[in-house]
């Protein structure tokens, strides 16, 4: 017997703040993920635009919608420290009291990519952490949200996701789906929910030095 993803969030203990309409909703934005489609969806100051980090063709499409150069990299954003410790260092570091203490929650941690992961980068095979993510740097920015639709998404998809502002660059992010809808048309499927509590996208920080490179 098959289980739906709403099934699925319901066992895994999902805020109780998730409609049966949304968990539907999500259901439906985890198909286009893994279909290398584009979702928006809410996080904690405006939409973002979200893929799958690890589908090229997905990225591509992405940053053909924003705009954007995609030699910049992205930020993943997860539901929990499991989605990512296997592409970072982290256990064992000396940030690594600083970063769980701000997990989940809205900090956003440039963090050193794990040995192992780094070299299957640098090599032929099978990249996972390609320079497409990490703009070619042996970093990448990741966040383990709070947002309850960001932990859904990141739950029912079993991975991190692509986080980058919902806009055409150089514009102001989206707010609500009515934007995403007058921006991109039908180019991207919308998670409509609420926006969390911040006036401004979440900070970012460096692990390594401790500077805060977006306040």
């Amino acid at each position: 017997m098959t289980i739906s993803n709403s099934e699925l969030l319901s066992s895994l203990h999902m805020p109780q703040s998730l409609s049966k309409s949304l968990l539907g909703t999500v259901d439906e934005a985890v198909v286009i993920l893994k279909s290398g489609g584009v979702i928006a969806y809410p996080t904690e100051a405006v939409y973002g635009l979200g893929c799958d980090p690890f589908n090229e063709s997905a990225v591509q499409a992405l940053f053909h919608v924003k705009q954007r150069p995609i030699a910049k990299g992205v930020i993943l954003v997860a539901a929990n420290v499991a989605q990512v410790k296997a592409l970072v260092e982290l256990e064992g570091m000396p940030w690594e009291g600083d970063v769980l203490a701000s997990w989940p929650g809205p900090v956003t941690w440039v963090l050193p990519l794990k040995h192992s992961a780094q070299k299957r980068a640098e090599g032929s095979g099978d990249k996972n952490v390609p320079d497409w993510i990490t703009g070619g740097r042996d970093t990448v920015a990741i966040r383990v949200s709070d947002h309850p639709v960001i932990q859904a998404v990141c739950l029912a998809y079993g991975g991190p996701i692509v986080s980058t502002s919902a806009n055409i660059t150089e514009q102001l992010p989206a707010t609500s789906c009515e934007e995403i809808h007058q921006i991109f048309r039908h180019e991207v499927f919308c998670v409509n929910s609420a926006l969390g509590t911040l006036s401004q996208p979440t900070q970012i920080r460096h692990a390594e030095t401790g500077h805060i490179l977006r306040a």
